[in-house]
């Protein structure tokens, strides 16, 4: 399914924390609305970045690793299958089992881990970040918006070798891991703030965080923009 250079088909494999620790730098964005306000939001990052993930034209399979209930029923409503959070031992070894799984289900030894908040992420995006990734080393990773994190990570021919955290781009590069950089904006803006999400509106989120914000949020997020 893959050789060096070129790789055809990619499996994906998307973390989804459990909802009571995803997402904690956003509670004060829904503080005071709906109990279920934050958990639906961090739902619909989920499902816009598995939709787009899932359309990507060189994706062969996407794959989200969860324990959480809901986060499993937004998988399948995107029809993705979802494994066990094992060994239940933090980010890193979950994308490493993940990606076991998502190996065995494509038959490929291509596999990328990609983040859960990514609202704004177009398929396309997605595509040329592979596609360069596939053609640069066997292992590849896209720093974030803010140049410290990292939304993707790539290995083919080799173990994904995830060291996911704090400083994970410098963690990543020190790891023999090449960064890319291209023009994929939505790939790189992830959401862990509320000036994150401001960002990610400005480009053009997805359809469930769309409706969350024109729903509840929005006005406050604005707001909090213009805060001195």
């Amino acid at each position: 399914m893959c050789s060096h250079g070129r790789v055809r088909r990619w499996s994906v494999v998307v973390p989804a924390k459990r909802l009571a620790v995803a997402k904690t730098r956003l509670r004060p964005l829904t503080a005071g609305l709906a109990r279920t306000t934050h958990d639906e939001l961090v739902l619909a990052l989920l499902a816009d970045t598995v939709a787009a993930a899932a359309a990507c034209p060189v994706v062969g399979a996407v794959v989200v690793v969860t324990d959480d209930p809901a986060a499993m029923d937004v998988a399948r409503s995107l029809g993705v299958p979802t494994v066990a959070d094992e060994p239940d031992g933090g980010l890193n070894p979950a994308l490493e089992h993940g990606a076991r799984q998502a190996g065995e289900l494509t038959g490929s030894t291509a596999v990328a881990a990609l983040s859960s908040d990514l609202p704004a992420l177009r398929p396309d995006e997605l595509r040329r970040a592979l596609e360069a990734a596939g053609g640069t080393a066997p292992r590849c990773f896209v720093p974030d918006a803010h140049g410290t994190g990292t939304t993707l990570l790539t290995a083919y021919g080799t173990e994904l070798g995830p060291r996911f955290g704090p400083g994970s781009a410098g963690a990543h590069r020190a790891s023999g891991a090449r960064a890319l950089t291209g023009a994929w904006a939505g790939l790189v803006q992830d959401v862990d703030t509320e000036a994150d999400l401001r960002a990610a509106e400005a480009l053009g989120v997805g359809p469930r965080t769309r409706a969350m914000l024109d729903r509840s949020l929005l006005e406050r997020l604005r707001a909090a923009d213009t805060r001195p």
